[in-house]
This record gives structure tokens, sequence and C-alpha cells, in this order.
């Protein structure tokens, strides 16, 4: 064998060495992304079987904020039906129309002295208030596991691995219209 035999060879090695390491990382991202979706997941459902609890709690004492109570709940329907669906823009959705909700309900509670020293509505509205802010974590920490593997797949010489083995991109959860605009104070306290 020849020179030139031996450096089609070693050419031919390195190129599978690196479709190899290639194909590897992109699983690695693939799987970094599932995870992170799993933990919101783990999220979503602590608080979806949290709100009931709440809902309950409040019922005892605002029997006339019956409709506030209701568009909780409805909000948390929309939000697992899109989250049963796998639609990533109706779920962001939902979730922020269920945010505010909630928002309206603890400010509604504000109305109700005896509500608001309740030892399980307190602990239910931390314990909400909590899952509210790791669902934010972890939805930041999605995005930028979703947003690392959509760059990779589409980098070139990356795109060529990921269309031969069928690496897909994924949806960012983004954020409503309502979530990113300016909060109108005037609103809140009237």
């Amino acid at each position: 064998m020849g020179v030139l035999g031996i450096a089609l060879l070693v050419l031919l090695g390195v190129i599978a060495l690196y479709a190899v390491v290639t194909y590897n990382n992109l699983v690695t991202l693939k799987h970094n992304v599932a995870k992170a979706w799993a933990n919101i997941e783990v999220l979503l459902k602590q608080r979806n079987d949290e709100l009931p609890k709440l809902v309950e709690t409040c019922k005892q004492y605002m029997r006339f904020e019956q409709e506030t109570l209701q568009r909780v709940m409805e909000a948390r329907a929309q939000s697992q039906m899109a989250h049963a669906a796998g639609n990533m823009a109706a779920l962001g959705q939902a979730e922020g129309a269920l945010r505010a909700e909630l928002g309206r309900l603890f400010a509604v509670a504000e109305a109700y002295p005896d509500l608001k020293t309740n030892e399980t509505f307190q602990h239910l509205q931390g314990r909400i208030t909590q899952l509210e802010n790791s669902i934010a974590d972890r939805r930041e920490l999605y995005n930028e596991s979703a947003n690392i593997n959509n760059v990779r797949i589409e980098q070139f010489p990356d795109a060529i691995i990921a269309g031969l083995f069928n690496f897909k991109p994924f949806q960012l959860l983004e954020f409503s219209d309502g979530e990113k605009s300016d909060v109108d104070m005037k609103k809140l306290f009237a």
C-alpha cells in the first residue's frame, strides 16, 4: 500500500471519528432537552396537584368570588390540555393565563383577612409561588437546551450528521405577549 492509500485511510478514519463524535454530541443535546422538559413536567404536575387544594381552601372563605376561582380552574385545564397535546405555543399562552389568574386570586384573597391568616392558605400560596419560580427557572433551562440543540443541528458540518440521522429541532417555550408587556399599575390598584 502506497503513501496515497495510507493517506486516504487516515482521512477516512478522521472523517469516521468526527462523524461518531458529532453524532454522540447531538444525542447528548437531544437528551438534555428531554431532561429539561421532564423537569418542567414534574413542576407542572406538582402545581396542578396543589391548585385544587388552594381553590378548595379559598372556597371556604370566598363565597362571593366563585368567578375568580372558576377562572383559575379553567386556566389550569387549558394548561393541562396544551401540555398533553405537546403544543409549546399553546402551553406558553396557557401558562401565562394561569399565572395571571393566580395573581388575581391572590389579590382577591387580600380582601379576606380570615383567609389570609389561614395556615393552609398561607402554605399553599407559598408552595405555589415557589413552584411558579421553579417553573420559570426550568423554562429558562429548557429554552437554553433547546436553542443549543437547534443551533447545532443547523450548523455545518453538524447539519450533515443531523440530517442523516433525522435529528429534529425543538420548539421553544415562549412567553405570551401579555407576559412581555408592561404592567398596568393603574389597573392593578383600580
